[in-house]
């Protein structure tokens, strides 16, 4: 008994799924994201390390101050989630390419979006929530002191 094996370069009938193309929408977003995250990422180390005193001047005052400005926050808050959600779907593909049981796959797939939306989460309400003030006590630095004062 004999099987032939199809010619490679043979064309194959198209097969078309109902409903949205999820696969294509991740490519394009991890082009797009990829363009948008170059752009923040070095937006950001020019500010932080070019600007002002360098990396000299980054310390808790800086941070502050930067996190007190909306500008920053949604800069910030733009650059975590389209990073996680960049490197998530990266991790996505790498699984579906190399783990061979749908169920092992399935957990995997499961547990890089939780933990990827556990980190947005938090990472959000760090930026958005942040109080330098929070927590003072008489040891605290005298310019920070005034601040919250």
């Amino acid at each position: 008994m004999s099987t032939a094996i199809a010619d490679p370069r043979a064309p194959q009938a198209a097969v078309r799924r109902k409903g949205p193309n999820l696969e294509k929408a991740g490519w394009i977003y991890m082009r797009v994201s990829g363009v948008v995250l170059v752009v923040l990422i070095f937006g950001h180390l020019f500010v932080n390390l070019m600007l002002g005193e360098g990396i000299h001047g980054i310390d808790f005052a800086f941070v502050a101050g930067k996190l007190a400005s909306p500008f920053w926050q949604w800069w910030d808050v733009l650059m975590l989630w389209l990073a996680l959600i960049h490197g998530a779907n990266g991790m996505r593909t790498i699984v579906n390419d190399y783990v061979a049981t749908e169920t092992t796959r399935r957990v995997l797939i499961w547990a890089l979006w939780l933990s990827a939306g556990f980190l947005i989460v938090l990472g959000t309400l760090v930026v958005f929530t942040f109080d330098p003030c929070l927590g003072l006590s008489d040891t605290s630095a005298d310019w920070l002191l005034e601040q919250c004062a």
